[in-house]
């Protein structure tokens, strides 16, 4: 949306607001009326849930399902427990199986088999039988409605099929071609179908497919749609059978949740489930606190080390100065390391099984990092103070770049190699290891080359 746009649904929010705290409905419709689908989207996103929740029951039932379907399942999850159990068993049944499973997923256990009895017996078997597949994997987010053809058909025969399965079908830009035992041989994009003659055969005109397993991580098979720019990827099960596709629509709203995640469990926070100017600050609270209390006890590692080395600083208070600069530096470089290992990772550029590759090059890339912080260091520090003092800084500088380096790169490995959430290792917790480790380093180059 274009910052005008954005301007006029926080104008917008705010009038509505004060509508419905008059309990002025009528006033709230017409505000709401002349806004776009995405801009409703935007504006819902910024009310509190018991406001989205009226304002969601003055639009019209056609338009009411378009925003439903582009809210964020957090948002649809909150909404729904808002609403009345009516509106809910209406809007659950007009949902595509894949958005039904993304809704799902953010309700409470409770929920699941109520709105699962007010659907017909063919969408609750298609919907139940996604749920069964592991949490994370492409079997929750493909959707099992395509429509496929056969190598051997002519494309009026195909043509035939994609006409009749318009309403039902996610897709008909890229179709699947299947074997009799419903293995995937290809895929036919509809722009050949209509270049082609209606005599010709599927076989001729069909590419080769890229396919995912159903179980394989949803994030990878999305990233291998949008690498390859593919409009639908072909969803198989353990015996090669075709069950489902992932759209490329599907695969980006995959990634954005992902990369949303990923960047704030990096900052230290559990990610929000609605927006930031929805979310309740209690919510805001409880997704930073435990992460706060985490690094909290971490840092107790700095003090001790402070504490053990209370002596040294004594001896020589100038040291003292430096801490700041010498921690900060090295969590720095940590953060630096561990987030341009964690893209790649993501990216699918390295895998834990090049983990002596990373290692050599950030040991390198630290040290060179180390050399020259370390250069300016010593200059400054001996010009300031001593040059025996500014040695100590140089010094350090150069050995704790290259640990930060080192360990900020080795963890996103080494979760990934344990089957966790590489951002996990988030940036805080990386900088409270090495501050400790930093200080460690510097103390003990102080007492070698001064002598106390």
């Amino acid at each position: 949306m274009t910052p005008t746009q954005l301007q006029n649904v926080a104008e917008a929010a705010d009038t509505i607001g004060q509508l419905l705290s008059q309990n002025d409905l009528a006033g709230a419709s017409a505000v709401l009326t002349p806004l776009t689908v995405p801009e409703v989207v935007e504006l819902v996103d910024r009310l509190s849930i018991e406001d989205a929740a009226i304002l969601y029951r003055l639009l019209a039932k056609g338009r009411a399902l378009e925003v439903f379907e582009a809210l964020s399942p957090g948002t649809q999850g909150d909404l729904v427990q808002a609403l009345r159990n009516a509106e809910v068993t209406t809007l659950f049944a007009e949902m595509d199986p894949d958005d039904r499973v993304w809704l799902l997923d953010e309700l409470p256990a409770s929920v699941a088999p109520r709105l699962l009895r007010g659907l017909t017996r063919q969408e609750r078997d298609l919907t139940s039988g996604m749920l069964g597949y592991p949490q994370d994997s492409i079997g929750r987010r493909m959707s099992p409605e395509f429509v496929t053809t056969h190598p051997q058909l002519t494309v009026a025969a195909t043509m035939a099929r994609v006409r009749g399965a318009l309403d039902s079908a996610e897709t008909v830009y890229t179709l699947p071609v299947t074997d009799h035992g419903r293995r995937v041989v290809g895929v036919v994009s509809l722009r050949d179908l209509m270049g082609a003659t209606d005599d010709a055969l599927i076989g001729d005109l069909m590419h080769e497919a890229h396919i995912a397993v159903v179980s394989e991580d949803a994030e990878t098979a999305a990233r291998r749609t949008t690498d390859y720019g593919l409009l639908a990827l072909p969803i198989v099960d353990g015996e090669d059978r075709l069950v489902g596709i992932l759209t490329i629509d599907d695969a980006a709203r995959i990634l954005k949740q992902e990369e949303s995640e990923d960047a704030a469990r990096q900052g230290g926070v559990e990610p929000l489930r609605r927006s930031y100017l929805s979310t309740p600050i209690r919510r805001l609270v409880r997704s930073r606190v435990i992460w706060l209390l985490v690094l909290a006890v971490g840092a107790t590692l700095t003090v001790q080390v402070l504490d053990t080395f209370e002596a040294t600083l004594a001896q020589m208070t100038v040291l003292a100065l430096f801490v700041p600069l010498l921690i900060g530096t090295g969590g720095n470089t940590g953060n630096q390391a561990a987030t341009t290992v964690t893209r790649s990772l993501a990216l699918g550029e390295v895998t834990p099984r090049d983990v002596l590759k990373v290692l050599s090059r950030e040991v390198r890339t630290g040290f060179c990092l180390g050399l020259l912080l370390g250069l300016l260091g010593f200059a400054i520090a001996g010009l300031v103070y001593e040059w025996h003092v500014g040695l100590v800084i140089g010094l350090t500088l150069v050995a704790v770049c290259t640990v930060a380096a080192s360990v900020g790169g080795m963890m996103p490995l080494a979760a990934r190699a344990i089957r966790v959430d590489p951002a996990v290792f988030s940036n805080p917790f990386i900088t409270t290891f090495v501050d400790a480790t930093g200080l460690v380093i510097y103390f003990l180059i102080a007492k070698a080359v001064l002598g106390i």
